[in-house]
């Protein structure tokens, strides 16, 4: 006999759809399989179901494959199942029940009794996921704001409203009460087109976009090619000339701001209409320009590398991430309705790539 699985280890469930289950879009019926097949367990097998949401997440992270002759991923929650039809769902470990506090440094910008703003450092995680399931942006949160955080965003993300990449700096606001955070996760859904929230974002890019001022509108989904990659789709009309382009809508208008060695490298201003993940680095890529030292979408910019000063690539090679920072964050108090702005300059390792550049 097998020995159980230890609780660290990922779980692989085979789910076959039944004959009434037909039609039923994926998330749905995959929420309601694994609740049945999960509740049959016992023992060491014994988990917890996972909520659509939860389960939505795992489809468009690749956990799902579907059988068949040409077994493959089904990135897509709206798929809709048939009678039949083999899935194999893998469940990653669950994590520990409750995020607890860590004595890490935190800089803050702001804080009243209803939100605090935080400048995150590259490097920093914002909470807690499988691969990280400490020492994150939460764990200094709750260590600094103790139990005042919103519950709202769930265990594993209380007070979270917006996320910034690991690898990304600048300026997050968190939510510390519930009215606060209902207020701020408004403001976040409309992106501005209420005009309440501003953002505003710094990066370094190959070249110079033409023209220098525009907006990319381009949707992004999963790429089908890589799932820890997101990609921009091109845009796709069905017969009737209706647009059918899958993915998310994503928007993002960019300003050149600098140029330097001669056109090899730009600062670039971005303020996004949506807000995807990757959207500023996948958006620049799509037109040509990728964000400097962006190790997942600014690959194969060697040759462009090998003409900058000794200096600068010697910067760009501590930098060690890509060249993105929110130095503007603005919107309204949920609670009092004062306008709110708040600027944050280049950290030190990109302002350092910036002096290298001029020189």
């Amino acid at each position: 006999m097998p020995a159980a699985p230890h609780d660290d280890e990922e779980k692989r469930y085979a789910l076959t759809v039944g004959e009434t289950e037909g039609g039923a879009r994926l998330d749905k019926y995959l929420t309601d399989a694994l609740a049945r097949k999960l509740g049959e367990a016992e023992g060491a097998d014994a988990q917890a179901a996972p909520s659509r949401a939860r389960v939505k997440q795992l489809v468009e992270e690749g956990r799902v494959r579907i059988g068949g002759t040409r077994p493959r991923a089904v990135t897509e929650a709206s798929y809709r199942v048939k009678r039949g039809e083999q899935f194999e769902v893998t469940l990653p470990p669950p994590l520990p029940a409750r995020p607890q506090g860590q004595a890490i440094p935190l800089d803050v910008v702001y804080e009243d009794a209803e939100l605090i703003v935080v400048m995150k450092p590259a490097g920093l995680v914002v909470h807690p996921a499988p691969g990280n399931p400490d020492m994150t942006l939460v764990n200094a949160l709750i260590a600094h704001c103790g139990d005042t955080l919103s519950g709202i965003g769930g265990e594993k993300r209380p007070g979270i409203v917006h996320r910034l990449d690991k690898e990304t700096s600048g300026l997050m606001v968190v939510a510390k009460t519930d009215r606060a955070h209902k207020g701020l996760a408004a403001q976040f859904a409309a992106h501005g087109r209420d005009g309440k929230l501003t953002r505003a974002y710094k990066a370094l890019t190959w070249g110079v976009p033409s023209p220098k001022k525009g907006t990319i509108d381009a949707n992004i989904a999963r790429s089908s090619h890589n799932r820890s990659k997101m990609a921009a789709l091109k845009t796709r009309l069905d017969a009737d000339g209706d647009d059918v382009t899958a993915g998310r809508i994503a928007i993002t208008h960019y300003t050149v701001e600098r140029e330097f060695a001669d056109g090899l490298v730009s600062l670039v201003e971005c303020r996004l209409e949506t807000g995807r993940t990757h959207q500023i680095r996948v958006h620049m890529m799509a037109i040509g320009h990728p964000l400097l030292g962006d190790p997942t979408y600014g690959t194969g910019m060697k040759s462009r590398a090998a003409k900058l000063s000794d200096g600068a690539r010697a910067a760009l090679a501590r930098l060690d991430r890509q060249a993105l920072h929110a130095w503007h964050l603005g919107f309204e108090h949920p609670v009092t309705g004062e306008r709110l702005d708040f600027n944050a300059p280049l950290p030190e390792d990109m302002r350092e790539l910036v002096e290298e550049l001029e020189g």
